[in-house]
């Protein structure tokens, strides 16, 4: 397989997790869509990225997308619960998750738009989605160690991406002091070599 890929991309880092997870192999193409060399609009018409290529040539693109593809390799361990419905609510987990990194990639790209064209009530706007979507992951974690279930699943691992790149875009949004339960969790996951490993540049 091979996953196109932007370092700094959490869409990107999530499905980078969910393979060293699996202790899936992979080959890691550095590609991003801002690029003028950038081959991804040749594989994903939407040019975006992560992009994963099966050794069949099969293009999958989309970070859910590629999570469920993942998951038909019954590679070990699996990351979504069998049970339809803990299903559903493991991937609105992952759904809130990527919408926060959503609202946060939106903030950033307005926030380096020149001043005199920039749109401070966008960017506003987004930060309150992204203040939202803390206080829904906090009161969907609780007290438990994961957010649905008993183990690491992608919901989890998605919040993980989200929490980790507010800390690499927005340093001033301080959620370890208002959202104690991700704080927690945030320190737990984090921690996992699998977030180590694929911790991305700084700048």
């Amino acid at each position: 397989m091979k996953l196109l890929a932007s370092l700094t991309s959490p869409y990107a880092r999530k499905v980078r997790i969910l393979l060293a997870e699996k202790s899936l192999s992979f080959e890691l193409v550095v590609d991003s869509p801002w690029e003028s060399s950038t081959q991804v609009p040749e594989i994903n018409p939407l040019g975006k990225v992560p992009v994963l290529v099966t050794d069949e040539g099969e293009a999958f693109f989309d970070s859910p997308v590629i999570a469920g593809y993942l998951e038909t390799l019954n590679a070990t361990p699996h990351l979504l619960p069998l049970d339809p419905l803990e299903r559903v609510r493991v991937r609105q987990t992952e759904a809130l998750a990527d919408g926060l990194c959503d609202a946060a990639v939106s903030a950033l790209l307005e926030s380096r738009r020149p001043e005199n064209v920039r749109n401070d009530t966008d960017i506003a706007r987004q930060r309150s989605k992204i203040e939202r979507a803390l206080t829904a992951l906090e009161q969907r974690l609780g007290n438990k160690p994961w957010f649905n279930g008993a183990q690491l699943q992608l919901g989890d691992i998605a919040a993980g991406c989200a929490l980790a790149y507010l800390d690499l875009r927005f340093a001033d949004i301080d959620w370890r002091s208002a959202h104690p339960a991700l704080a927690a969790f945030g320190a737990r996951i984090h921690a996992r070599q699998s977030f180590i490993d694929t911790t991305p540049p700084a700048g």
